[in-house]
């Protein structure tokens, strides 16, 4: 596989492709944002490492460029933990998010992850014929789920979700009532199993919550079971 690593930290661009060139990627390397476009734009690959702290452009006017032109995987890295930026990158088109902390382990158990989970994206069938259209919309009270269309509206107004996000929120609203763990969250929207424990499920949820307007201390659809997982609840179920 062939990434690109855009981060200005030279000496991790080299540790980084020290590491993963023996685990048979190409990396190549670009030092600021323009530079990784341009790159982008002259090659393929099959994913993106890139850095939040950039010169000159920081890397999510990076991305939101970078999605303009391809919907490659793309792994964000960033020294700064707060959730609100690991929130951001993610709603901008990010399909991880990693602190600079990593360890070569886990960026290569994400890197794999976001590879085959956006091709596993790309091989899922096209949108349902009329004659099935019916058995492929979830209804939950005001909230309604297209499958074939892979479209959620609340209250009938559409809602933008992330591929991931739609994933997560299918799968949880097809197990409604049962709760599921992040393990299962994660291999179930990524088709695999995975090596390291992912904690960045927790981001996508949070992020999901506040675009279904829940309310954090009651949330209506999507309830966290203490040191279980989550849980879909059926509002139009009696408790």
């Amino acid at each position: 596989m062939k990434i690109l690593m855009i981060d200005d930290d030279r000496k991790l661009c080299r540790l980084v492709t020290d590491y993963l060139e023996p685990m048979g990627y190409e990396v190549e390397a670009a030092h600021n944002g323009a530079q990784g476009l341009e790159m982008v734009k002259a090659e393929t690959y099959h994913a993106a490492i890139l850095d939040v702290m950039l010169p000159e452009m920081d890397g999510f006017e990076v991305l939101k460029l970078l999605r303009k032109e391809s919907d490659i995987p793309v792994l964000m890295l960033s020294a700064r933990g707060d959730e609100t930026d690991r929130i951001v990158g993610l709603e901008m088109g990010a399909d991880d998010y990693l602190p600079k902390t990593f360890s070569s382990r886990e960026l290569l158990a994400r890197l794999r992850a976001v590879t085959r989970r956006c091709q596993r994206v790309k091989d899922k069938p096209g949108p349902s014929t009329a004659s099935d259209a019916a058995d492929d919309v979830l209804i939950f009270a005001e909230l309604r789920i297209d499958q074939g269309s892979r479209t959620v509206r609340l209250n009938e107004e559409t809602l933008t979700l992330t591929p991931l996000e739609y994933d997560l929120l299918v799968t949880l609203a097809h197990s409604a009532g049962r709760v599921l763990n992040r393990d299962q969250l994660l291999d179930a929207v990524a088709g695999r199993n995975y090596e390291v424990f992912d904690r960045s499920v927790d981001v996508h949820i949070s992020s999901l919550r506040k675009k279904l307007g829940e309310n954090p201390r009651n949330p209506r659809f999507i309830r966290t079971i203490r040191t279980a997982g989550y849980m879909f609840h059926r509002p139009d179920k009696e408790e």
